[in-house]
């Protein structure tokens, strides 16, 4: 397994439940992501070998290197878990302290976390201590928030304890867990975070362009950004950084290059999955691509009607000829 650098100029795809599968992933990268992290991963469900868990750990070379995040609030259950992780191969990590959604906290998890950062360092120093086995030496990334509140900013002092017990790189979403996604992204607190550890820091948060990425780095001083939902509308939003940061304009993105991308990935979708499970669920990401163009509930109709992936290729051709939104 490759290793990875921190740096402004290699943007990250986030860990997004529901579509940063192997195939995401791999779109991602073959479009200019770097560093790729996998769909939250339960321990909890890894630690009685669920099924569907084991599943979202998939990969293969091409996927290196691939980041796995984990969540769940037991100490306990970390231990054997990253031990049989490290076992396998599985080199690089991330706990989720940040996922504010509902069924997540009632467990005690991700944003939760930041309501007990005792618990929360715990977690993160058995993932260290676990990750160091591994033959290439592992790394170990923290994912949080402002706090779990507002006006519990806690992220200060936790990132200073995560860097106390050899913790890699922090990535923070600066909102508050009951903000969930409403109001905006502080960067302003990106900064404040980079000044106060001297790991990396990865930022996230609003990043709907390309242009918001470079915005970011510029206004934060930060070592690297993090897409999520931009990533969500084209995941070629990663090479569209990479020009700008590079001081030149990206070509827009027209009908066929969106529908060329969409085939792509329907393409890559069958070559390692093609079971009926993913056709729905590449199925249900379609729309996504092409929001803001003109047709798209007509488009949309069509796509959920769709039983074939022939059916599936023969609705994606009419985004060539949708009218093209302004993305940067």
């Amino acid at each position: 397994m490759n290793t990875f650098s921190i740096t402004p100029a290699e943007p990250w795809l986030a860990p997004l439940a529901g579509y940063s599968d192997l195939p995401f992933r791999l779109l991602s990268k073959r479009h200019g992501c770097s560093v790729a992290c996998s769909e939250m991963v339960s321990v909890k469900g890894l630690y009685y070998e669920s099924p569907g868990t084991v599943r979202l750990m998939d990969t293969c070379p091409e996927d290196d290197p691939m980041v796995l995040q984990l969540f769940g609030s037991e100490p306990e259950l970390y231990r054997p878990v990253m031990e049989s992780l490290v076992e396998k191969g599985y080199r690089n990590y991330d706990l989720n302290a940040g996922c504010p959604v509902r069924k997540v906290l009632k467990s005690g998890s991700g944003v939760a976390l930041m309501k007990d950062p005792d618990r929360l360092v715990s977690i993160a120093r058995v993932m260290v201590e676990k990750a160091s086995a591994h033959p290439l030496g592992g790394r170990v990334g923290v994912k949080f928030r402002l706090g779990f509140e507002r006006g519990e900013d806690t992220f200060v002092d936790l990132a200073r304890r995560l860097e106390d017990i050899g913790v890699d790189w922090v990535t923070m979403h600066p909102r508050y867990g009951k903000q969930v996604f409403t109001g905006s992204a502080d960067w302003s607190r990106l900064a404040e975070l980079k000044q106060a550890v001297t790991i990396p820091v990865i930022g996230s948060g609003d990043l709907y362009t390309a242009a918001d990425g470079v915005r970011c780095l510029q206004e934060t001083g930060i070592d690297a950004i993090m897409f999520a939902r931009g990533a969500m509308h084209d995941p070629a939003i990663f090479n569209r950084f990479r020009t700008l940061m590079a001081g030149k304009t990206p070509e827009p993105m027209d009908g066929e290059r969106l529908a060329a991308l969409v085939r792509e990935h329907i393409t890559i979708t069958k070559e390692y999955d093609g079971s009926s499970r993913s056709f729905r669920k590449v199925r249900s990401i379609l729309p996504r691509y092409a929001k803001g163009l003109e047709g798209i509930r007509n488009f949309r109709n069509r796509v959920t009607r769709c039983e074939t992936w022939e059916e599936l290729d023969e609705a994606v051709a009419e985004i060539a000829d949708m009218k093209s939104a302004e993305r940067e």
